[in-house]
């Protein structure tokens, strides 16, 4: 049976009123048959929901779904999605580890990492995406416990090998730990290439409508085991609600995916043959400095495309001011195109050197793109590029 398949019929189990389309269940406890039950699953002896931030039957069902598409064993789901980046951390590390990551992060994972991951005596080491084998290999120390990575990273859509990582896993022993969230599993499943963990903010195109928070962690069940324990005692639980809208747009993920990654690859065409843009990068287009990596490990370029455009904040100004359809947002993954500046918002916090290593510019514009025609969305951005770039020759 084929993912899609699985993921429209995998559903909880029916109640007694045999309901088609599963219920929520806004619960915070359960009760127990008897004081033996009750017992038999605080010792877990026997299986089952006892209290909504332990386990509910609507966040069983997502992560279900998602272990089936990443072909993980066993997995957790979080209130949001850095609450699973910091839940995989700190579920598995302790004081005295090594973590050695890529470069290329959001700016909250790079805060985790060295602002609070640093106060409990854990170290690390960054790596540039594109580094070769030998260099990540420089990086292991005999006390590295984890690789953590996004690929494709955020926002300067570069890619790490993962199965040049998988080699390197099987000689050093340790957790390979991967941000899916822009690839989605639709698209990219790190597991099959060595990852032993795979983390999604669902916020993003699980949800794909800006509806609701979440987040998951699958992978190797034993290692989920440990992250359970630290979330389910550290509470960054999902809510039934938020987990019952996640379960059911997974049953639509891969058809947006489809329609996202259609829209990307002609938008990033049409901006990377436009005079006025600087620079397009696209993980499909053969632009790319990665093109023949993304191919080899994605089955299509994602919906995030980030361009440069020439003339710092004043153009960018000029640029958003301009147009029409696209919202301006830090979010992503929307079925509504969105736009944001990294530089003043998701990455400001970043020191000016920390930026210019990300490659994060003042003119630097992150685009998800959405549902909408094609047609419309390259009209939109051609004609703000072209104001944009009038405005600014008009301003010298």
């Amino acid at each position: 049976m084929k993912k899609q398949t699985k993921a429209i019929r995998t559903q909880a189990k029916k109640s007694l009123n045999r309901e088609h389309s599963v219920p929520l269940y806004l619960t915070s406890s359960f009760a127990f048959d008897s004081a033996e039950q009750g017992k038999a699953l605080f010792e877990e002896t026997e299986e089952g929901n006892i209290y909504s931030r332990f386990s509910n039957p609507n966040v069983t069902e997502f992560v279900e779904k998602v272990c089936m598409l990443e072909n993980a064993e066993d997995g957790i789901a979080t209130g949001t999605g850095m609450a699973a980046v910091f839940a995989s951390m700190a579920g598995l590390l302790k004081s005295g580890d090594h973590l050695v990551a890529c470069r290329a992060l959001f700016g909250s994972a790079h805060q985790i990492i060295t602002q609070i991951l640093s106060k409990w005596g854990i170290t690390h080491t960054y790596v540039d995406a594109t580094a070769t084998e030998a260099e990540w290999e420089a990086a292991m120390q005999p006390n590295t416990r984890m690789v953590y990575l996004e690929t494709p990273s955020n926002p300067g859509l570069e890619l790490v090998d993962l199965a040049m990582l998988g080699r390197l896993k099987e000689k050093y022993g340790f957790i390979l730990n991967v941000d899916n969230c822009f690839a989605t599993p639709i698209l990219q499943t790190p597991i099959d290439f060595g990852a032993d963990l795979s983390i999604h903010s669902a916020t993003k195109f699980m949800d794909g409508q800006g509806r609701v928070l979440g987040g998951i962690v699958v992978g190797r069940a034993d290692l989920i085991q440990p992250i359970r324990f630290f979330a389910r005692h550290t509470g960054p639980s999902l809510s039934p609600f938020n987990a019952w809208v996640l379960s059911k747009s997974l049953e639509t993920l891969d058809l947006r995916m489809e329609r996202h990654c259609r829209n990307a690859q002609q938008l990033a065409e049409a901006l990377d043959a436009h005079e006025d843009v600087a620079r397009v990068l696209y993980p499909f287009l053969p632009s790319h400095p990665q093109f023949e990596l993304a191919k080899a490990q994605m089955s299509a370029g994602g919906a995030i495309i980030t361009i440069e455009l020439d003339g710092g904040f004043e153009r960018i100004k000029a640029f958003f001011d301009a147009l029409q359809i696209a919202t301006l947002s830090s979010n992503l993954g929307d079925s509504r195109t969105i736009v944001t500046n990294p530089n003043t918002t998701t990455h400001a916090k970043l020191k000016p050197d920390e930026k210019a290593a990300l490659g994060i510019t003042p003119g630097l514009v992150r685009i998800s793109v959405g549902l909408e025609a094609i047609e419309d969305l390259i009209d939109d951005f051609t004609q703000a590029v072209e104001k944009s770039a009038d405005v600014l020759k008009e301003q010298v």
